[in-house]
This record gives C-alpha cells, sequence and structure tokens, in this order.
C-alpha cells in the first residue's frame, strides 16, 4: 500500500506530467484561461488517461506481446486513446454540452496529447502491474489536472497586471508557467520514509 501511496505522489507532484517532465503542454497553455474550463479539461484528461492505462496495459500484454508486436504498441496506444477521446467527445456533446463547446478543439486534441500517451508508454516501460498502470495513469492526470488548474488561477491574475509592452500576452504567460515549474521542481527532493 505503501508503494501506491509513493507512485500516487510522486506521479502528482515530483513528476507532474506538465511541470516536471513537459507534457500536455498544448492544452494546458490553451485551455487555461478559466478555472472552470481548466477543471473539464483535467476532468476529460483524467477520464481518457486513467481509462487508456487501463486498456493498453491489457492491449499491450495480451495482444502485442504474445504474438512479438512489441515495436506497434505506439502505434496501437494511439488507436486506443483515439477511440476513448472520441467516446468522452460524444458523451460531452450529448450530456454536457456546455463543457463541450469550452473545451472547443482542445477536446479532441486529447488525443494527440503526450501525458496521455506518454502515461500509457511509462506503464510499459517501468513494469508496472494492472494496479499500478492504472494508479500511475490516474494520479498522472490528477497531477495534470492540479497544475492547470493551478494555472487557470496565475493567469486569471495575470489579468491585472501591467507588464511591460514587450512582456504582455503570451511571453507573461510563458514567464508564469516557468515560474510554477520552478514552484513545483521545490517537490524533487521530496522524500517520505
Amino acid at each position: 500500500m505503501f508503494d501506491i501511496f509513493m507512485l500516487m505522489l510522486s506521479a502528482i507532484l515530483i513528476e507532474n506530467f506538465i511541470f516536471s517532465k513537459f507534457m500536455g503542454c498544448c492544452p494546458f497553455l490553451g485551455v487555461s484561461e478559466k478555472p472552470d474550463t481548466a477543471l473539464g479539461m483535467g476532468c476529460a484528461v483524467t477520464f481518457v488517461m486513467t481509462l487508456a492505462s487501463a486498456v493498453t496495459w491489457g492491449v499491450y500484454r495480451y495482444i502485442l506481446v504474445p504474438f512479438g508486436l512489441e515495436y506497434l504498441k505506439t502505434i496501437a496506444f494511439i488507436l486506443v486513446i483515439a477511440a476513448l477521446v472520441q467516446f468522452i467527445e460524444m458523451f460531452l456533446k450529448r450530456f454536457v454540452p456546455a463543457l463541450y463547446s469550452a473545451l472547443g478543439i482542445f477536446l479532441p486534441l486529447i488525443t494527440t496529447n503526450c501525458a496521455v500517451l506518454g502515461a500509457a508508454l511509462l506503464n510499459i516501460q517501468n513494469e508496472y502491474s494492472f494496479i499500478e498502470s492504472v494508479v500511475y495513469g490516474f494520479s498522472a492526470a490528477l497531477g495534470f489536472t492540479l497544475a492547470i488548474v493551478i494555472f487557470a488561477g496565475i493567469r486569471q491574475r495575470l489579468v491585472l497586471a501591467n507588464p511591460p509592452k514587450s512582456f504582455s500576452g503570451f511571453p507573461l504567460i510563458l514567464i508564469a508557467a516557468g515560474l510554477a515549474a520552478m514552484a513545483f521542481a521545490g517537490f524533487a527532493g521530496l522524500s517520505i520514509s
């Protein structure tokens, strides 16, 4: 149980996909203008990443490995993730149209979100069991959600800032993202004994 807790803590804070691994930056920068939209994107990514971690683990262990097709894992994982995102898109369009329209173009981008693919590939690379894979995928997605919601709050505060003209707009957003990443780097030395 302690190992699962450490895996979760590591995925959420220490090896945060946004601030440490720099995966998933496109939706991070694109959907982090409002906290409610950021939270919606985080929830969608959490669902997809958790489910993708479970499904891709099974596809790898029970289809690719027995037939000696391990080299096709990236293509197979992308297909699985694309199918899951289509399911999410249809669900949101039907049951949560406000979130569907708020996410806009970034919802289909989950398909190519390298954080989702990265979690699936890291599960295989680190040789996690099924439970560890699901926990890692869920925790990494929680870390992604935490990062995008915190940054949405930062961006709301930046609207009130009066920076020099050369820093206004996207340069200021990138500077703020870099400072947030530096703050998360403080968790790198975290050790629970």
